[in-house]
């Protein structure tokens, strides 16, 4: 079967060059402010779902939280196991699967890591299966970018320098996602990847949120939890309590 595109991708060292710029001090700050908004306690389970290298799980365990960080690269896993202890654990998962039916009491899955798929089936699965993995009464948090603004504020091509690679990304807007085609050479190769994400608005988390049993309590606009504003916001950081089981979603 032919690899998709996120798993080429986001396996890739590239990926983490490009978005060096997300650094550890904006993963703290959302993970601080989490902490104080929904007043975490020191016996939760936490699951860092799609947690890339585990920038924010890492963090949230050296504040004395049990972690587990589940990711679909290899590459990605590997690097996050080198910080592993009793209290934190990493494993390869794909999202759209359940991996512990009940087991965790917040479940986060953070900075867009979501909304790559071609069907919107497959993000209805993604969500219902990450409600399976919370205990009833738990708590998930999606943080997920804010497509009205996306939109507003669209170019089409831009040019960024890191670790003297010079990346050319084009962008366009295609049948309901952003398309980013990323080309760049290293060491006298030449390549070429494909990034792409869906449009996704509140409407459609809403509607995904009551398929998997999940309440809305609170919707976000930035990492400092400030009141989320449809044109005005960069994110939208969502909040949602489980309170029942949900629907079985059919392939």
């Amino acid at each position: 079967m032919k690899a998709e595109w996120f798993e080429l991708w986001f396996d890739t060292p590239y990926y983490h060059i490009l978005y060096k710029s997300r650094g550890d001090e904006e993963a703290q700050k959302l993970i601080d402010n989490l902490e104080k908004h929904l007043g975490f306690k020191k016996d939760w389970l936490f699951c860092d779902m799609a947690c890339g290298k585990g920038r924010h799980s890492v963090y949230l365990n050296s504040k004395g939280y049990d972690v587990i960080g589940l990711d679909l690269s290899p590459n990605n896993v590997w690097h996050a196991q080198q910080s592993e202890n009793n209290r934190l654990q990493f494993f390869e998962h794909d999202i759209r699967e359940v991996f512990r039916e009940n087991e965790f009491d917040v479940m986060l899955n953070l900075f867009t890591s979501f909304g790559y798929f071609e069907e919107q089936l497959e993000n209805q699965e993604a969500v219902v299966a990450m409600a399976k993995n919370i205990k009833p009464g738990g708590t998930m948090v999606i943080d997920y970018m804010n497509s009205r603004k996306a939109i507003e504020d669209f170019n089409t091509h831009y040019e960024k320098k890191v670790n003297d690679i010079l990346f050319n990304i084009d962008k366009k807007i295609e049948k309901g996602f952003i398309f980013k085609k990323i080309s760049f050479s290293d060491k006298g190769e030449d390549f070429s990847f494909e990034e792409r994400v869906k449009l996704l608005f509140l409407d459609d988390f809403e509607m995904f949120f009551k398929a998997a049993g999940l309440e809305l309590v609170n919707v976000y606009g930035d990492y400092q939890l400030e009141s989320y504003d449809e044109h005005q916001s960069d994110r939208m950081v969502m909040v949602c309590k489980k309170t029942h089981l949900g629907v079985n979603i059919s392939k």
